[in-house]
């Protein structure tokens, strides 16, 4: 039986979490990493009820160091990865004119330079893969900058722009990547928020599209997946 194994940054809250759950249900093995040891406990628990294999440790995707580490244990720990989801990620809302220093750092850090170095690391395995995927979750802020979005736009245009020449670059091996651009989801972001569960995307939705997505045939690619609540934007 051949058992497709993803690694999901961020996979233990929001639209990671969900993304990991929907693919182990389907027996994907596990590949993933975040903060918060307790977290990682908790879904190690969930994923072992549903009897998938799993490999969860604790990085920093700020430190590139850290992300080879990760990567390195993960890989030993099942040889190979067919679907990379860069989706660790941080939001800090402010105006350029306001952010300190260290916001700017920690957004591009989080949002941007993580991906390019997941990426890095990933690549030659996706390569030997016989369904590479590569899904970077990027944002409504990719393509359209909003006031008090700050440094976080910018990150996620970066971000954006370095999935378009990912596509371009590995359409020769047959890896497909797609950019995700979800809008407003109800995460722990939008943690206190007044508004009503209904005008925001469920994580799990986003979840669901994402392997919709990759069960699209070799022969064809979903470039760009753009999800917004269905009253729109949130302002």
């Amino acid at each position: 039986m051949d058992i497709r194994t993803i690694l999901v940054t961020g996979g233990t809250r929001g639209i990671g979490k969900a993304i990991v759950l929907k693919f182990a249900e389907a027996g994907f093995n596990i590949m993933s990493c975040g903060r918060n040891q307790d977290q990682l406990d908790a879904l190690k628990v969930e994923l072992d009820a549903l009897g998938v294999q799993s490999y969860l440790e604790t990085c920093d995707v700020r430190d590139k160091t850290s992300i080879r580490s990760f990567y390195t244990n993960a890989i030993n720990r099942f040889g190979g990865v067919d679907v990379v989801v860069n989706n660790a990620g941080v939001y800090v809302p402010g105006s350029i004119q306001d952010e300190e220093d260290d916001t700017f750092d920690l957004m591009m850090e989080t949002n941007l330079n993580s991906t390019y170095y997941m990426c890095k690391q990933s690549i030659p395995h996706l390569k030997q893969s016989s369904k590479p995927h590569l899904f970077n979750i990027c944002s409504t802020a990719s393509i359209t900058p909003y006031i008090n979005g700050g440094t976080y736009c910018i990150s996620k245009y970066a971000q954006y722009g370095l999935t378009k020449v990912l596509r371009e670059e590995l359409k020769q091996d047959g890896i497909r990547v797609t950019a995700v651009l979800p809008g407003a989801t109800l995460t722990s972001s939008w943690s206190g928020t007044e508004l009503p569960a209904s005008r925001f995307i469920e994580a799990s939705s986003v979840a669901e599209l994402i392997f919709a997505t990759y069960q699209v045939s070799n022969q064809a690619v979903v470039e760009d997946l753009l999800v917004r609540p269905m009253e729109g934007d949130i302002d």
